[in-house]
């Protein structure tokens, strides 16, 4: 009995790596003081140059898991690699919108006099095996480009957004998209906060 505890609590230890720690959102260039009169910004999203997990280059991470899906089942790896990019447009960033509208108080305006480029620069899948004990949340990093809309390389403010959680809860952990909106959830609603206070 001893013994099980003792895997229990490793198993706890090395399934929540990196999950404990708290949400960051801080301006490291620039200021926000431009926009803090403005009732509507314009979005946007990019994904150049992530990392995923322990890879340096998403295509490689895309690559192995698309391998090794297409070895258990032929074409599951094909469809998932197609659902991984798919999401972003219709799982993740309607997400973040959501949050960031509702908690910055704005309103998303293509022709706003702002625009802020939100940079994916790494992201964290997670896993779940089907039982609380033997799960790692997903998480992501990002930083919120402020820049001129009509000047885009006018660049306001750069903001870190870093270790932004993807908990979930109910049993839908199994599904990376799942896991992965949710940590854009709580990326849109901190940089709302951050930008509303």
């Amino acid at each position: 009995m001893k013994r099980l505890s003792t895997l229990a609590g490793l198993l706890l230890l090395f399934a929540f790596p990196g999950n404990i720690q708290a949400q960051k959102v801080k301006v490291t260039e620039g200021s926000i003081d431009a926009i803090k009169g403005e009732t509507s910004i314009n979005l946007e999203f990019t994904y150049d140059n992530m990392k995923v997990g322990k890879f340096d280059k998403e295509e490689d991470y895309v690559s192995k898991k698309k391998e090794e899906y297409n070895k258990k089942e032929e074409g599951r790896g094909d469809k998932w690699a197609k659902e991984w990019v798919a999401d972003r447009q219709e799982r993740f960033e309607p997400k973040f919108i959501e949050l960031f509208t509702k908690y910055s108080n704005r309103t998303i305006n293509k022709d706003a006099k702002y625009t802020i480029i939100f940079k994916t620069t790494f992201t964290e899948p997670g896993f779940y095996f089907g039982s609380s004990l033997i799960r790692k949340y997903a998480q992501i990093d990002g930083e919120a480009w402020i820049v001129e809309t009509a000047n885009k390389s006018n660049v306001i403010a750069k903001i870190a957004v870093n270790d932004a959680p993807g908990r979930t809860f109910g049993g839908y952990d199994f599904d990376t998209g799942i896991r992965i909106t949710e940590a854009y959830a709580a990326a849109g609603k901190a940089l709302g906060k951050y930008l509303e206070k």
